[in-house]
């Protein structure tokens, strides 16, 4: 069984970094698989389809877990049909998409990663994920909708409000950090962040404003996939990330970042000028 499992550890890290977008969080739910087949009891016929499955539902749950603000799985308008022939948009993933999937529902991540990059069949991919292979089939065309929309052309606007939020943090202003973040806004990290003593999660506005109160000092603006964010430095090299979620005007979201593929795509940038406040909504 060990050398089966071995056998199947390349493709199954694969499968898992793309879907958590981490690779030392993908080794770690490995080893959790692992675990869980050495104690199983049942008469396994199908080894590489049992492994998939515990692999995948171990990630889910993951992306359950640092989800800070549930997201409704609606129906994008003028979302394309699902061809099951479609050009495999994740093939080319990169750390720009990977952000993008960063922001998709855990179901809709699972059902695009399993279909899009590792040609899964819906009736495999609704097994995981315990639904119908249409349902799964309409969660992967909401997942490949959304990725393929073009990026909002509002970076400008939210340097503003990213520098506004980090200049409030710097200087001890409580009540403009809870001015310029959403009522449900929340914070979490990648493996790889929390390795480097970051907390795992901050939910709710108030928290989120406490925990940066006076904090961030040494922090400098940057660029993450091309939007506005901050980083800690250590002799000229980022460390960790700060990820913002900007929405209509107000932090939503904040994510610590360390993973390396996302330290090696950090830009500096220049500081946005202030935002103005916004009244209270």
């Amino acid at each position: 069984m060990t050398e089966e499992f071995e056998a199947e550890r390349p493709r199954l890290t694969a499968l898992a970094a793309r879907v958590l977008g981490d690779r030392a969080e993908a080794e770690d739910v490995l080893q959790q698989a692992w675990l869980r087949l050495a104690r199983t009891d049942a008469d396994v016929v199908d080894l590489p389809a049992w492994l998939t499955t515990v692999t995948t539902r171990l990630c889910l749950d993951r992306l359950k877990a640092r989800t800070p603000v549930p997201v409704e799985e609606v129906e994008l308008p003028g979302a394309a049909p699902d061809p099951a022939d479609d050009v495999v948009l994740a093939d080319t993933v990169g750390l720009a998409l990977q952000v993008v999937l960063d922001r998709l529902p855990p179901r809709e991540r699972v059902a695009f990663v399993l279909h899009d990059s590792f040609g899964f069949e819906f009736a495999t991919i609704a097994a995981v994920l315990d639904t119908t292979p249409a349902a799964a089939r309409k969660l992967a065309s909401r997942a490949r909708a959304r990725v393929a929309q073009p990026p909002a052309q509002d970076g400008p606007a939210d340097a503003a409000v990213v520098d506004a939020f980090m200049a409030a943090a710097r200087g001890g202003d409580l009540a403009r950090l809870l001015e310029l973040l959403a009522p449900d806004a929340g914070v979490s990290a990648d493996a790889a962040a929390l390795q480097a003593g970051t907390p795992e999660r901050i939910d709710g506005r108030e928290a989120v404003a406490a925990f940066f109160d006076g904090s961030a000092h040494a922090a400098l603006p940057v660029l993450v996939a091309e939007r506005p964010g901050y980083a800690w430095y250590h002799r000229g090299e980022a460390k960790v990330v700060v990820d913002f979620t900007v929405v209509e005007g107000r932090v939503a979201g904040i994510v610590f970042r360390a993973a390396d593929g996302v330290l090696a795509a950090v830009e500096r940038r220049a500081v946005t000028p202030a935002a103005p406040p916004s009244s209270e909504r």
